[in-house]
């Protein structure tokens, strides 16, 4: 698949098959995270990969958008420095959404589809997930097969993108 194909396709999937996603198609996925640029080449992010389907039915209780985190074939939590902490760089959030871009595209080209979960909770998250203090997790990736495989060559909702007209300007606002 090629790159324009991956962007242009690209669905967001909630329901899964019960299938596991195989060792070298999670890898691949987690590499293509581990290969995203970033700030200075500091690369602060960390995956933690949740496949214990106990663990996954807490997770989904990260948020109150989060419950697609059951059924998945299994979850990434998405760590970073604690963008909050004085004299963080906010580069970080930047350098973890290229990261879970790229996981989500290679997924997808994979035929695995993928759905992020806001973490609300993260009192919680740091717990379940042993998460230390200086760290923060504000996102989950769900994965998996999607329980409907048409979702794979699902057109295109009409109206689901605002147009380039709409949100580009040149030169100024």
């Amino acid at each position: 698949m090629d790159t324009w194909k991956a962007i242009d396709s690209i669905r967001v999937v909630r329901e899964f098959a019960d299938r596991p996603i195989a060792e070298d198609a999670l890898n691949r996925i987690l590499n293509a995270g581990r290969r995203a640029g970033s700030s200075k080449n500091l690369q602060r992010w960390r995956f933690i990969v949740v496949r214990d389907r106990e663990r996954l039915k807490k997770l989904a209780h990260a948020g109150p958008f989060a419950a697609h985190i059951e059924g998945a074939a299994l979850g990434i939590a998405l760590v970073m420095p604690d963008p909050c902490a004085e004299g963080a760089p906010l580069s970080v959030v930047w350098d973890l959404g290229r990261a879970a871009q790229n996981m989500v595209l290679a997924a997808w080209e994979l035929g695995i589809g993928s759905c992020p979960a806001t973490v609300y909770d993260h009192a919680y998250v740091h717990e379940l997930l042993r998460i230390p203090d200086d760290q923060h997790c504000e996102y989950v990736l769900s994965l998996g097969y999607p329980a409907d495989p048409s979702v794979l060559q699902a057109p295109k909702r009409p109206g689901g993108r605002a147009s380039l007209s709409e949100v580009l300007h040149e030169e100024t606002w």
